[in-house]
């Protein structure tokens, strides 16, 4: 047998045994694993951006444990299984890639992404916007939306032209703080700022989320490296003039890496 479907038959059989005589995985549903499967996703997007490959192998066995858990509780009611499951996945990846397991010819990426969008809108979608998930962290949400609409044709003709959405943006927060103008308008024109800032990060090809959380890390490590050479001396960052913390925070940046 192919190793691959050994392994595999081995984790289904090893859920089937565990849904039988384990009192917790027993008693699950489908929605009480939901925020360990959300848990989970995070975790692997945490290894992910540590590169670390033996606990990204890691998590992704938790998170496929866990579509055959599901798959399992569906089972149980005839709702589906497993089988449904791959099959489903199949069927779907041949009918979108015809440009694989059909006669339709593409140039590039864009234009596999653009019959993507074409085909699900053939199979139901209401809109190109519909497949972005309501529950997706607005960074992310903003970033696919952007791209679904690029993929339907509406984006900026070159790149360069976002910057100008970018500046309008900048001054209309600006505008609106020199006004003192109702919060809840102050925000607006935030989101519309940040929203024109993925848009510029996407149109660059830099993912926004990864790039965001690359300068979170970065700001958690020299706040860190200030801290502890605060307390070296026997202190508190609050005992410290701004001055002493920023030179603190540029010792903290030469040694980076």
């Amino acid at each position: 047998m192919d190793p691959r479907l050994e392994a595999f038959k081995r984790l289904l059989d090893t859920m089937d045994e565990l849904r039988a005589k384990c009192p917790w995985d027993a008693k699950q549903t489908i929605q009480s694993i939901r925020n360990l499967t959300i848990e989970e996703t995070y975790e692997l997007a945490d290894a992910i951006s540590e590169n670390d490959m033996p606990e990204i192998k890691k998590e992704l066995g938790d998170l496929i444990m866990h579509v055959v858990f599901y798959s399992k509780i569906a089972s149980e009611t005839n709702a589906f299984d497993i089988t449904d499951v791959l099959n489903g996945i199949c069927e779907k990846l041949i009918f979108r890639h015809p440009h694989v397991f059909g006669d339709v010819t593409v140039a590039n990426d864009t234009e596999v992404k653009q019959n993507w969008e074409d085909l699900k809108l053939k199979e139901g979608n209401r809109s190109v916007l519909a497949g972005v998930p309501v529950s997706l962290p607005a960074l992310i949400k903003a970033y696919r939306m952007g791209e679904k609409a690029r993929a339907a044709g509406f984006d900026w003709e070159v790149k360069e032209q976002v910057w100008d959405k970018v500046h309008e943006e900048i001054a209309e927060v600006k505008s609106e703080i020199v006004n003192q103008t109702p919060h809840d308008k102050l925000e607006a024109e935030f989101g519309d700022l940040l929203f024109s800032v993925v848009n510029a990060a996407r149109l660059y090809e830099v993912d926004p989320e990864s790039a965001l959380e690359r300068t979170n890390r970065k700001f958690l490590s020299r706040f860190s490296y200030l801290e502890n050479a605060v307390k070296s001396q026997g202190k508190s960052l609050k005992q410290m003039s701004l001055a002493e913390m920023d030179e603190l925070w540029d010792e903290a940046k030469l040694k980076e890496v």
